[in-house]
């Protein structure tokens, strides 16, 4: 369990220290490059949090996409084991995906570029107005959250409608086209799998247009010289339909599995797939949206770089989403009421990530 070594101490003006710290325009990154040694009372978890390593280790859910467009056999036998990962973890990672470990490593060195530049150039591109095409700063929740994170990200609105070359930082522009090109094509591929894993005909997702935005965030987590006082990400679920989830040889994420936090085992060339709130939604509660974590570690830096499949935000946005109606029986009535995307999003990001589920709001 973590303790708050400020209790005791006189109140203090969290806003301000808050704003003090947004206004460094340099992120939780700054704060370790400049050798801190205790981190600031902000980033600090309620007294309840705690680490809870596990003491089991189940077998995480592992699937190889090998051959599934020419053999029945063997699709039928991936479509059953992501019925199954869809139904009890939320989670699972796969593996002979179609992208190229050259494409994984240049998506992870291009972050890494990121960064690492020189704190002037990378303050251009700090900010918290989200009508500009890249946000970068530390904690979108950051004035809301309980805590804040030890955590800064850059992301971007990467599909249907690509950004422009010039609206993307030079360092990692190629690679975030690359990337995301293959992660579409990746993911129609599991909207296929997820719709027969439904019982539903191949395309259903696909035509619900589930999978034709992508929102790309690349996350970066430094050193942390008290990682048990402190998360990387606080548990939450996604916002989403579905997130493809590269990860760096660094452990931290752990998915709520059985009441137990279990570590994500880093597999080489692998890509990690969650459900996100919107396509257990969708489901009508058959797929789970797994609650999951970041923690933060004081061995190495981290990095991660997760696509969102949801459409874009706008003010515009009047596509209902809600329980598929073949899904539906006496017996099994709709649960939630229908909402569009961007109703969806803008509760769950003005709840922050509180450790609460934003699904309960949508329930009938």
């Amino acid at each position: 369990m973590a303790t708050n070594p400020t209790e005791g101490e006189p109140s203090y003006d969290r806003h301000q220290e808050l704003k003090a710290f947004d206004e460094t325009k340099t992120g939780v990154k700054g704060l370790a490059d400049g050798g801190i040694t205790k981190i600031p009372r902000i980033f600090i978890q309620p007294p309840s949090y705690s680490p809870n390593p596990n003491n089991q280790n189940p077998t995480f859910p592992l699937i190889n996409l090998e051959s599934i467009h020419e053999n029945p056999i063997k699709r039928k036998n991936v479509i059953d084991e992501v019925r199954a990962a869809s139904e009890t973890w939320g989670f699972f990672q796969v593996i002979n995906h179609g992208i190229c470990d050259g494409i994984l490593q240049e998506m992870h060195d291009g972050v890494r570029r990121f960064y690492e530049q020189d704190d002037e150039v990378k303050k251009e591109w700090y900010t918290r107005d989200l009508s500009r095409r890249v946000i970068y700063n530390s904690n979108f929740d950051l004035f809301s959250a309980p805590s804040a994170n030890w955590r800064d990200t850059a992301y971007c609105q990467m599909a249907p409608d690509a950004p422009k070359p010039e609206e993307l930082p030079e360092v990692c522009r190629d690679i975030m086209f690359e990337y995301t090109n293959q992660i579409l094509k990746l993911g129609k591929t599991l909207f296929q799998l997820l719709s027969e894993a439904l019982g539903l005909k191949p395309n259903h997702l696909g035509v619900m247009e589930c999978g034709e935005g992508i929102t790309l965030l690349c996350h970066y987590y430094p050193l942390c010289p008290q990682p048990e006082l402190t998360v990387g990400t606080s548990q939450h679920a996604d916002s989403d339909f579905l997130t493809v989830l590269l990860n760096d040889g660094v452990n931290g994420l752990q998915v709520l599995y059985q009441n137990q936090w279990v570590d994500v085992p880093f597999v080489h060339g692998a890509l990690v797939v969650n459900v996100g709130d919107l396509l257990q939604l969708v489901s009508n509660d058959r797929f789970k949206s797994a609650e999951h974590r970041v923690l933060a570690n004081n061995a190495s830096p981290r990095i991660s770089v997760a696509c969102f499949f949801r459409s874009d935000l706008s003010m515009t946005d009047t596509k209902l989403y809600e329980p598929i109606e073949e899904l539906l029986s006496e017996d099994d009535p709709p649960k939630y009421r229908p909402t569009t995307v961007t109703e969806y999003v803008n509760y769950f990001n003005n709840k922050g990530l509180d450790g609460t589920s934003a699904l309960p709001h949508f329930r009938v």
